[in-house]
């Protein structure tokens, strides 16, 4: 089976001796093209009645896409996105962790900082009203 341009005479595909099968060919080229299929009576092959059955199914232009194979791609690049994203959203989660973690720490120590605070205010407050008190002789 020899498939060629009509205007180049350049073969796109050759194949010899199958019997059975699928070609397929893909050109950059527009224009007409040609099969030529041919086949060889020969003792070595058995045949029935010296009948051969050949059958053509020719597919242009958006036809000859592969659409099993695209859903195909479409699902595996669907769950590439997906695994990704989880991968994105771990990182972010183990991030956003540590970020809670520091500010609970920051919180924390700002609430014992600001008891301390008002700990010690509240002393000196007892101290100098204890002092003022007793200059005025109140006490």
């Amino acid at each position: 089976m020899e498939r060629y341009h009509h205007l180049t005479g350049r073969n796109y595909t050759k194949k010899t001796n199958e019997t059975h099968g699928q070609f397929a060919f893909t050109t950059s080229e527009t224009g007409t093209y040609f099969a030529c299929l041919s086949s060889h009576h020969d003792q070595s092959h058995y045949t029935v009645n010296g009948t051969a059955i050949v059958s053509l199914d020719w597919k242009m232009g958006i036809r000859t896409k592969d659409w099993d194979a695209l859903e195909l791609r479409k699902s595996e690049e669907c769950v590439n996105e997906i695994s990704a994203n989880i991968i994105y959203l771990r990182v972010r989660e183990a991030y956003m962790r540590e970020v809670n973690d520091k500010t609970n720490k920051r919180v924390a120590q700002f609430s014992f900082m600001s008891l301390g605070l008002s700990i010690t205010v509240s002393l000196f407050q007892v101290w100098h009203l204890k002092r003022f008190f007793l200059k005025k002789k109140l006490i």
